[in-house]
């Protein structure tokens, strides 16, 4: 005999009635129960939508007004309409281009070595290896540790006099490099702060993609006669594709936002100007000066939009990038 089963929309009549009761009270229930079955989703993720709006969109939004405005830190309740005339102004500004291109070049020394590392960490680990979690754990532990901390102790390690590299080096030859100085050593002394802190995060996202990898493929590879290289090469690696994709994006948009390391390289003054040339001043030190060290917030909130700007750029290039190869993998 078959039975049917009330729906929460439509519950079922009380026994010995055919419709509601005489005082009302199932209609109001009935009434009650359908806009608890229509508002309740929308209850479930307005604190959500709440809190993006008073910490995100509006911020967001806030900053674009006063990048249409001149504005000082010393008189916030004073505006100027200028229009686009503080994007005119750090677009003509030659420090801007070279913060624009340091942000680049680190981004691109510290990203690619780091990802590469962290796959072949991800890799390793994803063998049956004794004492597992521990090794898990102790990759993770620079990402525990503070930006602050990190580049406080490899300011030490860079340090032109004293410091712990050039000790090293001096026993292969090579003289006492001025690495937070000089052009390129800048930029390398920041990557490796990066890398040492980032590899670790990026080799567990890794691992979890790896072990998410259908263990019937290596098996028929297996069968096939592929090496464990051949393997990793023609299995791992294509199964990784959009997890690989993710990352990328990922240290993407935070080379954008680079800021406590070339901070805390050298520390001081030629920290928060990114160094006695500009070497390494990457765009959020370049913000940081313009806000709150010259005051002018209409022009820090201008690069805060074309940084914006630039995350948008990059996201679609490897939202194209990633759409070819998906194609060319199929």
């Amino acid at each position: 005999m078959a039975t049917t089963t009330p729906t929460r929309g439509a519950p079922a009549p009380r026994a010995g009635g055919a419709g509601a009761a005489p005082n009302g009270r199932g209609t109001w229930r009935t009434r009650l129960w359908r806009l608890d079955d229509i508002a309740s989703p929308y209850a479930y993720i307005a604190p959500f939508f709440l809190v993006f709006g008073a910490f995100g969109l509006y911020p967001l939004l806030y900053t674009g007004w006063i990048a249409l405005h001149r504005v000082e830190m010393t008189s916030l309740s004073q505006s100027d309409w200028v229009g686009f005339d503080n994007f005119a102004k750090i677009l003509q500004d030659s420090e801007f281009w070279t913060a624009v291109t340091n942000t680049f070049l680190i981004g691109v020394i510290s990203t690619v070595p780091q990802l590469l590392v962290a796959l072949g960490l991800a890799h390793l680990l994803n063998y049956k290896l004794r004492a597992s979690t521990f090794w898990r754990t102790v990759i993770l532990t620079p990402y525990a540790t503070s930006v602050a901390t990190a580049a406080l102790v490899f300011a030490l390690v860079f340090r032109a006099d004293g410091g712990i590299l050039n000790w090293v080096l001096h026993f292969v030859g090579i003289g006492n490099t001025d690495w937070a100085n000089g052009e390129w050593t800048s930029k390398i002394a920041i990557s490796v702060i990066i890398i040492w802190r980032w590899t670790g995060y990026n080799a567990l996202i890794y691992l979890a993609a790896m072990q998410a990898v259908p263990s019937d493929l290596y098996e028929a590879a297996s069968i096939d006669g592929a090496t464990r290289w051949q393997q990793f090469r023609k299995v791992t690696i294509p199964s990784l594709r959009p997890t690989i994709l993710f990352t990328i994006v990922i240290s993407t948009i935070g080379s954008m936002q680079l800021f406590g390391e070339p901070l805390l390289l050298q520390g001081g003054t030629l920290g928060s100007t990114g160094g006695t040339d500009h070497q390494y001043e990457t765009l959020s030190i370049y913000l940081f000066n313009y806000g709150w060290k010259l005051g002018h917030l209409g022009p820090a909130a201008a690069v805060a939009w074309a940084m914006l700007v630039l995350l948008l750029l990059i996201a679609l290039i490897n939202w194209i990038v990633g759409r070819f190869v998906r194609k060319s993998a199929a």
